[in-house]
């Protein structure tokens, strides 16, 4: 009788940015789908109750400390994770930051700070797990970017070059190590609350303008990222790569908030 579809036992998840947020949702989703976990932050004592909770459903966990600014801190994790876990399967390469600024205030440190995180941790963190993965002929590496890959919005100059950039870099490394049985691509969600952006959904006009532009008429739920993340883990994605997966209630589609009735067909 063949698995069930979706079935990640036996692999080893690495899911990077993992102390708070999309990243402990992207980790319970993959470990309730069977795959071990490990988990970073650049603090590793603020993993310790969620690696509790993981251990709970029955799997093998390992916490390390990774600044993904930090090229010799790649390094040092990946290779901690390797020797604990004893192999990398699947990279989701969640870790990121936003500064949020107007334009013409955005600082050099701003943008080093956003870019240096979300593109180049992104890229470096990948090339440190795919020669295990290219040695193995298996692999699969999940960027996270978001709406903004596809997408300008006004105060986000800099994250969305980043987001961009990872949709281009996930293109380029499924070119290169598809040959090898590595696929890599993106997930990019939408307007989904979380640390980084709370204080906007304080804002009971600008919640109601968003909402207005998705056609699915809400924001994202963590849930809506599950089956999204574990399909591009799983064997059923494997011939899926360099794909960007939009996962944003329809909001790239250009929607604009309604002011008349549309006209009848």
């Amino acid at each position: 009788m063949s698995s069930p579809f979706f079935n990640l036992a036996g692999k080893v998840a690495f899911i990077t940015g993992t102390s708070r947020g999309l990243g402990q949702h992207f980790a319970r989703a993959l470990a309730q789908a069977g795959a071990d976990i490990a988990m970073s932050s650049r603090d590793a004592s603020k993993l310790d109750g969620f690696r509790k909770e993981i251990e709970a459903l029955g799997r093998r966990t390992c916490a390390v400390a990774l600044d993904v600014r930090d090229g010799a801190s790649i390094k040092a994790a990946v290779a901690e994770v390797e020797r604990q876990m004893g192999r990398i399967d699947i990279l989701v390469n969640n870790a990121g930051c936003n500064i949020r600024k107007p334009a013409l205030e955005v600082t050099w440190e701003d943008w080093n700070t956003i870019l240096d995180t979300n593109l180049r941790g992104t890229f470096f963190t990948a090339q440190a797990v795919a020669p295990g993965m290219i040695a193995r002929g298996y692999g699969r590496i999940i960027n996270i970017g978001s709406v903004t890959c596809v997408a300008g919005y006004a105060g986000l100059a800099p994250y969305g070059a980043s987001r961009g950039g990872v949709k281009q870099l996930t293109m380029s490394l499924a070119d290169d190590w598809g040959r090898h049985g590595v696929t890599v691509n993106c997930l990019a969600p939408g307007w989904f609350k979380t640390a980084q952006n709370a204080v906007l959904y304080e804002q009971k006009e600008w919640v109601e303008y968003l909402c207005d532009r998705i056609p699915l008429k809400r924001p994202g739920a963590a849930d809506d990222l599950a089956g999204p993340v574990v399909f591009l883990a799983s064997e059923e994605s494997r011939y899926v790569t360099g794909q960007t997966l939009l996962v944003d209630g329809g909001i790239s589609t250009g929607a604009t908030r309604a002011t008349v009735a549309p006209p009848k067909a």
